[in-house]
């Protein structure tokens, strides 16, 4: 059989398969009452459309024309899985909170295989709540108020001090350098600036680029240089594991070592792989999302002086009454007083929409709106459409931290004193997902966002050095690194 015969039986062995293919689906399809909807092309679907770049502050093109087209609930393939899409509220709600029941968490092979099969965002059923139990037991009010605010602090003044006057330099840079500082030392007691710390950061970054990237395990591939970084991170972490044990063997460790591996080697049973996999996703998790969120408030801020004016004089209130008492550092009573302060961050998260959807699964067929959602289908609630839908949020493209205000413009306090938003946009705002999975991390994020910006407003002023703006990768990222050019100032 010559060459071109092999090619022909090739290709016409692959179109057999994708018609198998097709029919299939087709015959399973007619069983149900499915969403309208594009299925796309086998295997791709429509992917590539899904995931084309598009600016932050938007639900991006492909999502207009889809809602436009077939409604808030609509059926596709991504990923390579036959696809419900909801941009619909209350079917996003539906779905975090029957998580586990009628629903479960489903993100593609290559996240699981860069992030560890015991990731927190990647695992389900009971280990998940072991594992999220432990990240909140570590992470409960009471050590937000008695070690975290104070390490907050410090890290935030440790970066905004260096900054000079007058300079051009990137925010979203000097966000991501905040938020691993502090996680490093959180997790592990690494000090910031030190060469093991850098060392660190520098395979995170490599990391990073790789769980962003195509998961193409090709040699020189940003997947493969990050699952290099990743087998290099997770030896020095168990190194640090060894070095913790057997400090605790001889009776002398550190009392200032009181960080999530100690934790974890004295209270939990987890072996050395589940201990390695909640690091790494947990330094993942609070740092990516809280510097994007860091950047997206000092973007929208600067482009907003009414907003920042009244964050001044919220700030300057509780500077004032702070050199009274002859006090330096904040305190919890001073954070639950930055009320307009949790109305930026809940309108940057909003608008912003660091985590723009959540992968699911149907574990059971299900019905909603008249829709059929067949089990094994992959599920995406979109939760940047909700935050984006000009029926539960006026103009909601349009930076608006006033829409959170109530009660003479004071924000209502939840019962652990944190600040929260108003309950007639409680229901449709869902930063940090929902359910049994809701982010174990949310209070810290907040607390990170609202220090940040006290001592910003306290002592800079800011423009854009340059045109530039929030973009989808699907992370959100600022292209150009958001640079911004700062002048010093003292608020009298």
């Amino acid at each position: 059989m010559s060459d071109s015969e092999h090619i022909l039986s090739l290709v016409s062995s692959i179109l057999a398969l994708l018609l198998i293919f097709f029919v299939l689906v087709t015959r399973k399809q007619t069983r149900f009452n499915l969403p309208p909807g594009n299925m796309g092309w086998p295997f791709v679907g429509e992917t590539i459309g899904y995931l084309k770049p598009y600016c932050a502050t938007s639900i991006g093109e492909f999502m207009e024309q889809h809602i436009s087209r077939y409604g808030k609930i609509y059926k596709s393939n991504l990923f390579g899985e036959p696809t419900i899409v909801s941009a619909d509220a209350g079917l996003n709600r539906y779905i975090l909170q029957n998580e586990g029941n009628l629903f479960e968490c489903s993100y593609p092979r290559s996240i699981g295989g860069i992030l560890g099969k015991w990731s927190m965002l990647v695992l389900v059923g009971d280990m998940h709540r072991d594992m999220r139990i432990i990240s909140l037991n570590f992470l409960c009010h009471a050590r937000l108020r008695t070690h975290l605010l104070k390490e907050v602090e410090q890290h935030t003044l440790l970066v905004l001090n260096s900054w000079k006057d007058n300079s051009v330099f990137s925010a979203q840079d000097e966000a991501k350098k905040f938020t691993f500082n502090l996680m490093a030392k959180h997790i592990m007691s690494l000090e910031p600036g030190k060469p093991e710390t850098e060392l660190l950061k520098k395979e995170y970054v490599t990391f990073m680029k790789g769980v962003v990237s195509p998961p193409l395990n090709l040699p020189g591939s940003a997947y493969r240089k990050a699952l290099q970084s990743r087998s290099n991170i997770l030896k020095f972490i168990e190194q640090k594991m060894s070095e913790r044990l057997t400090k605790m063997k001889k009776g002398k460790e550190n009392m200032e070592e009181d960080d999530l591996l100690g934790w974890l080697l004295k209270h939990s049973n987890l072996s050395t792989e589940q201990i390695l996999d909640l690091i790494l996703s947990l330094l993942f998790a609070g740092h990516e999302t809280s510097s994007v969120a860091i950047a997206l408030a000092i973007y929208f801020l600067q482009s907003c002086p009414e907003a920042v004016q009244q964050l001044r004089e919220e700030h300057l209130e509780i500077a004032r009454a702070k050199k009274q008492s002859g006090e330096m550092e904040l305190k919890w009573e001073d954070y639950k007083k930055m009320n307009f302060t949790q109305s930026v961050v809940n309108e940057t998260l909003r608008l912003g929409n660091v985590v723009r959807f959540l992968h699911r699964k149907a574990l059971k067929d299900v019905r909603y709106k008249g829709y059929d959602i067949p089990c094994g289908w992959k599920v995406l609630p979109v939760i940047a459409a909700v935050h984006l839908d000009p029926s539960l949020f006026d103009h909601p493209q349009h930076f608006n931290p006033w829409r959170w205000q109530q009660n003479n413009g004071r924000s209502p306090v939840s019962a652990s004193g944190c600040p929260c938003p108003s309950p007639s946009t409680n229901n449709n705002f869902m930063p940090f997902g929902g359910g049994p999975r809701l982010c174990a991390g949310s209070e810290l994020a907040k607390l990170e966002m609202a220090v940040f910006v006290h001592h910003l407003v306290l002592n800079f002023k800011w423009e854009l050095a340059e045109d530039d703006q929030a973009f989808v990768f699907p992370f959100v990222e600022f292209p150009k690194g958001l640079p911004i050019r700062i002048h010093r100032h003292t608020l009298k």
